[in-house]
């Protein structure tokens, strides 16, 4: 039984529309499906989406212990549902700490996670792009005296780049296009320890369409994140990359942006009726509370404020205390 080596799908002739489409004539000399080599090579996209529920039910039933990977930017209620659904023992790793300024601590993420969103696992850091604690996976795997674990996490939190990391090469096909990786890959760590790359997940209601290939790039910085902040005054909205306008309905407002500094901002003022069509939800925002827009990142209010956001989506909108000191 072949499997692609990009994204674990079995390799078929039979089916095109399927998972692990390979024309008969390769069948004997290639190693990727034909969605993978199109990925590969010219950067085709074709989405594929595997229910939630089918993972957690496979890992829950099969699984001896999980990773979940999760990124700063990323951290919500309904990622963190998510991760809670797994009955097994587990760690939740925040990845991609490179992008996260060196002024906020792991210690104080850690324990607010745990607070916030009562928590009770262990929580690791790791970089895979800087080789920064990748070390701890297996270590864990030791302590725990655990042979196989599942590697879990949502559309693009940094799990393919880990499995290549860990494999020291990049034959896992990794891309902003969700749910990269269709099917369970075995990935050896030597010394009979091995991880299971699985099906990432992704959320019930995107805020992204799959075929705005920009927006998808621009969502996921590459680099160092730099905070902005800005300064609104009543009735000043800040509109971002045409998916929210978030409106100052109070005297003044400070927030500041924890989002891809490639995404498009614009400050607005009342007469700018940009993206108004939508329906407005009403905020009262506590001082130092974060607004978390799904798959984007979160706005952290300097000060207490009442805020106007129209959207197309109200569930794609969390309010949370931060992990900043008050």
């Amino acid at each position: 039984m072949n499997r692609c080596i990009g994204c674990g799908a079995i390799l078929q002739t039979e089916n095109k529309e399927k998972v692990g489409y390979i024309p008969k004539e390769k069948i004997k000399t290639e190693v990727l499906c034909e969605r993978c080599f199109r990925l590969i090579h010219y950067n085709d996209l074709k989405e594929i989406t595997l229910p939630t529920n089918d993972i957690i039910d496979v890992v829950n039933v099969e699984g001896d212990y999980a990773f979940f990977l999760v990124d700063l930017l990323n951290v919500n209620q309904e990622v963190i549902e998510t991760f809670k659904s797994l009955k097994i023992p587990k760690t939740l790793i925040v990845s991609k700490i490179d992008y996260i300024p060196k002024y906020i601590k792991k210690e104080k993420i850690k324990n607010w996670l745990k607070e916030e969103y009562k928590i009770g696992d262990d929580i690791l850091f790791l970089s895979a792009a800087k080789n920064v604690n990748v070390s701890s996976i297996l270590n864990t795997m030791v302590q725990n005296k655990v042979k196989k674990a599942y590697l879990l996490g949502y559309t693009n939190a940094g799990k393919s780049t880990l499995v290549n990391r860990l494999k020291e090469d990049e034959s896992i096909t990794t891309s902003i296009v969700p749910n990269t990786t269709v099917d369970y890959i075995k990935i050896p760590l030597g010394d009979d320890f091995f991880l299971i790359d699985s099906p990432g997940f992704q959320y019930q209601s995107p805020i992204y369409k799959t075929k705005n290939r920009l927006f998808l790039k621009k969502m996921h910085p590459k680099t160092f994140l730099k905070p902005i902040t800005y300064q609104l005054k009543k009735g000043a909205s800040l509109i971002i990359e045409d998916v929210i306008r978030i409106e100052n309905s109070s005297d003044k407002c400070n927030v500041t942006l924890y989002m891809s500094n490639l995404l498009e901002i614009k400050k607005v003022y009342e007469k700018n009726d940009s993206f108004k069509e939508y329906k407005a939800y009403d905020y009262a925002i506590k001082k130092n509370e974060d607004v978390v827009v799904q798959g984007l990142g979160f706005i952290n209010v300097k000060s207490s404020c009442k805020l106007k956001i129209y959207i197309e989506n109200p569930n794609w909108i969390e309010v949370r205390n931060s992990f900043f000191e008050r």
